[in-house]
Parts: C-alpha cells; sequence; structure tokens
C-alpha cells in the first residue's frame, strides 16, 4: 500500500505552450486504480512508469488559460491526464497520450465530467457495449460495483436487458446498488460467502464477469461461468498493491466451459469517446443512470484520496478539487 510519504509536494515553473498545445489550469483530478500501476516502477502499467521527481499521472480536468492551438481555445474545458499539478500543457494529437485532450461541451459541470462523463463513463460504455455485448436475459457479474466504473458498466448492462448483480465491500454499498442503482442484487464480499451466493442467485452460471477486481474474487467466479461466459479484465484493485501476482488456481474452467477472459483498456476505445458522452449524457438527464461523487479538496490531499481508494473508504467517484473554477 502506497504511504503518504511515498510523494513530496514541489514548486516548477508555469510551462508555457508551444505551437499547437494549451495551457490547462487544473480543476478537477480523477483518483483511479490506473494511479497505482503507473506509479509502480516495475512497469506494471500500460503506459510508462512515472519516473521519480515527476507529476503524478492522473486523469482530470481543466480550463484553457492561454492557447496555440486551434483545437483548445481559451476558456474551453478540457479532460486529459492532468497529473497532480496545478497547470498543465496539453495538444490534439492522440499518438502523444500523455499530452492528449478531449473537448468537454460548454456548459457542462466539471464535477460530473470528472465524475460520470469522462473516463469513467467512456471505460464502462465500450467495456459494455463493445466488449461484453450482454444479450437480454443474460446475467452479468459487476465486482466493484459502488465504484465509478463498476456502477456504471453494471447500470448500462441493465438498460441493455441483462439481469446485473454486484459484488461491494459494505451493507450501505450494496443498499446503494439495489435500491438507487437498481442492480437485481448485491453481495457483501466481506460479510458473505461469495462461492454460495452466487450459486443462489446465478443457479444457470455467469454469462458475464465485468471484473474491477482480479485475485480471489476473480479465481472463485471463474468456478461458477457459465457455458460460453465472457470475463472481461478491466482492473485489478485487490492486487495492485500486492509485492507478488496472484496465481489464479481455476482458469482450467475457462477450458470446460468453453468460456473466454478477455484484457480491455479503454485506450483502445477512444473513438468511441464522443458516442459515449452523448449516450450517458441522455441516460444521466433521464434518470436512468444514476452516479455519487466524493471530493477532497486541496491538491495536497492526493495521497489521502489514492490510499482511500485502496481502502474502500468511498462511495462512487472520489475526486480531488485542484482550484474552483474560473469561468
Amino acid at each position: 500500500m502506497v504511504e503518504r510519504n511515498c510523494f513530496e509536494e514541489a514548486e516548477a515553473p508555469v510551462p508555457e505552450p508551444a505551437n499547437g498545445q494549451a495551457l490547462l489550469e487544473v480543476l478537477y483530478v480523477a483518483i483511479d486504480p490506473g494511479i497505482r500501476s503507473w506509479i509502480d516502477a516495475r512497469g506494471a502499467g500500460y503506459l510508462p512508469a512515472v519516473e521519480i521527481g515527476e507529476p503524478v499521472r492522473a486523469a482530470g480536468i481543466g480550463r484553457v488559460i492561454s492557447s496555440r492551438s486551434e483545437t483548445h481555445p481559451v476558456g474551453a474545458l478540457v479532460t486529459c491526464l492532468t497529473g497532480w499539478q496545478q497547470y498543465t500543457l496539453v495538444g490534439s494529437d492522440m499518438s502523444d497520450l500523455p499530452r492528449f485532450g478531449s473537448p468537454m461541451p460548454e456548459g457542462l459541470d466539471p464535477i460530473a465530467a470528472v465524475s460520470v462523463y469522462g473516463q469513467a463513463a467512456n471505460t464502462a460504455y465500450a467495456g459494455i457495449e463493445r466488449v461484453a455485448q450482454p444479450k437480454e436475459g443474460e446475467t452479468v457479474l459487476v465486482s466493484a460495483a459502488a465504484s465509478a466504473v463498476g456502477s456504471l458498466a453494471g447500470q448500462i448492462a441493465g438498460i441493455r436487458g441483462a439481469r446485473v448483480i454486484g459484488l461491494a465491500g459494505s451493507d450501505e454499498k450494496c443498499r446503494w446498488v439495489v435500491d438507487d442503482l437498481k442492480f437485481d442484487a448485491c453481495i457483501n464480499y466481506k460479510k458473505e460467502d461469495i462461492a454460495s451466493r452466487v450459486r443462489e442467485l446465478c443457479p444457470k452460471g455467469i454469462d458475464i464477469f465485468f471484473d474491477n477486481v482480479g485475485g480471489e474474487q476473480l479465481d472463485t467466479l471463474l468456478r461458477r461461468m457459465a457455458h460460453g461466459g465472457r470475463v472481461i479484465l478491466c482492473g485489478s484493485l485487490s492486487t495492485d498493491n500486492g509485492s507478488e501476482p496472484y496465481r489464479l488456481r481455476h482458469y482450467d474452467r475457462l477450458m470446460s466451459k468453453r468460456a473466454s477472459m478477455t484484457g480491455f483498456n479503454v485506450l483502445d476505445h477512444w473513438d468511441l469517446f464522443p458516442e459515449s458522452l452523448k449516450q450517458v449524457g441522455e441516460w444521466v438527464e433521464s434518470g436512468r443512470i444514476r452516479y455519487r461523487t466524493q471530493v477532497l479538496e486541496g491538491l495536497e490531499t492526493c495521497p489521502e484520496a489514492l490510499i482511500r481508494l485502496y481502502q474502500g473508504d468511498h462511495l462512487g467517484k472520489l475526486i480531488v478539487q485542484i482550484a474552483s473554477d474560473p469561468s
């Protein structure tokens, strides 16, 4: 587990945008599991490890305050990998991913943009719509169901006609998942036996397991996959802080059940961002998708927020406010 003393605060000059770039004042940063892999010196993440002395990489949103870019004019709201910093440079070339920024609609609440309209929405939308592709009546099980991505993925699967079961780590989270998000059921994995509850709730097995956790939960649920089931690997919350990888014992069930396991990364599906922004926005406006956000204030609270993420001490999307929106 990361600790506060893994990080230090540092000051540097505010950068100047080069041709094709814009300077953002960072408003909010998202506290996502991806941060943990990016600061892993072993290079366990899907982007190069953050070097010692560099700002921690993180998705966020900011307002353009200086620009030499036609794509990002002054005053525009842009989501990108802002990092844990007050100002950042952004461009429009996706091949330069750490600098790539996606414009957001004018008038959109920046908190909502980080919580439900940005990377979390695109991850859940692409994971369900393009990768999992649930059919009406199929059973979808979602781990970390009260997290930003898990809660959205389960609701989208439900909209598509699936029967949705969640896994969460407290009674409060399970109540929110069932009562507000309208999952069909939710298992408190800290109090209930997962295997027996899944046998009870999914007598014909799990058609789709949208996994944000990995480790022991994944191993247990491989035993309950339905014939032709699909496991979508979206995250590994339970093992991100481990010194050794978790070794699966029940992967042979993929053979006996003719099931598949697919690694999924939203960066491979960023072309869906405009579509996910529009569709998720319509679902939010109509009340078919609900979400929650917890906001910590101040750049200095970012390390605390990352620790809270892995302790499960949050409900919904956990974000940090870096600055007030000047618009």
